[in-house]
């Protein structure tokens, strides 16, 4: 009589267990696509600046890491949009948007929500709408400063970078180290639906990664986001470029190449493993000598021309 109760109270876990993964794994991870509202340059510039000026004077804000622009004196024939990463803010940007600038463009970086402030866990209260809210009006306000709008983002910024080539008519794409999906290293693929549930929806409490303080809380958003990524070619993009390194210990490098190939024939270039430079592969604290260089091919990928090798 024990050992039937028991059996029976040992079925009846295993059946809610079973009930519970399959509840995980069914959850729908479906997006808006939200609605883009142009503007003109005039408001655009108007706009950028109130945001620049909003930055300037928030204290909770680092100064190194307010929003950046660089706009010249009317409308270019080209603008681009470009997303630094997760836990990252604009300065990780600032050297490669002058590169951009110089060449014409008019450049837009602006300062993710609750990223780059003085509170070192603000990041934690990240959600998706907040993050899609971010692109899609960072990117009506740099279509209002060029005649063709592009975007460049690196990590988290990638995933969100590639999220408005599939859903804005961004005309040009260039995605560094984009986290679409962790290493297995960081965590199997079978783990990442449920922590995109069980964290994203704050089902679970929060915890920080070891040795680099993001939250899963803020992580899943970013890939509750590239889980969306996937669909049929796009119709706007002229160029699409990407790029990875070879130690970068933190992404998936397959899926970095199979969602930049959804989106349209590719141009690649990858830092080999023998440079030392892993994740982070656009600051040029990180990138020392070899910024300059680095640099200019990646405005050459944008372009959507074929670079060589970079020694």
């Amino acid at each position: 009589m024990i050992l039937r109760r028991f059996l029976r109270a040992g079925a009846a876990l295993v059946l809610i267990v079973l009930l519970a993964v399959g509840v995980i794994y069914a959850w729908p991870l479906g997006l808006d696509e939200g609605t883009a509202y142009p503007v003109s340059f005039s408001e655009a510039q108007a706009r950028i600046g109130r945001l620049v000026d909003a930055d300037e004077s928030d204290p909770e804000v680092t100064a190194e890491c307010r929003s950046q622009a660089l706009i010249h004196s009317g409308r270019t024939a080209k603008s681009v949009l470009m997303l630094h990463g997760y836990t990252g803010c604009p300065a990780q940007m600032s050297s490669l948007a002058r590169r951009f600038y110089d060449q014409g463009y008019n450049v837009w970086v602006p300062r993710a929500p609750r990223q780059g402030v003085t509170d070192p866990k603000a990041h934690a209260g990240l959600t998706t709408d907040e993050l899609l809210a971010y692109a899609s009006d960072s990117f009506d306000l740099t279509a209002g400063l060029g005649d063709e709008a592009g975007v460049v983002g690196i990590s988290g910024g990638a995933v969100l970078a590639t999220w408005l080539a599939r859903h804005r008519p961004a005309a040009r794409l260039l995605t560094l180290s984009p986290f679409y999906a962790p290493s297995a290293k960081q965590a199997p693929a079978w783990q990442v639906k449920p922590m995109i549930v069980l964290y994203g929806n704050r089902l679970l409490p929060d915890r920080y990664a070891a040795g680099t303080g993001f939250s899963f809380f803020a992580l899943s958003q970013y890939l509750r986001i590239a889980r969306n990524l996937d669909g049929g070619r796009s119709t706007t993009l002229k160029s699409i470029g990407l790029v990875t390194s070879e130690a970068d210990t933190y992404i998936d490098l397959r899926r970095a190449t199979e969602v930049a190939e959804s989106l349209g024939p590719i141009t690649r270039f990858t830092l080999p493993a023998s440079w030392g430079i892993g994740h982070n592969i656009v600051a040029p604290a990180v990138l020392g000598p070899r910024t300059a260089s680095l640099e200019k091919t990646y405005f050459e990928l944008y372009e959507g021309r074929t670079v060589s090798a970079v020694g």
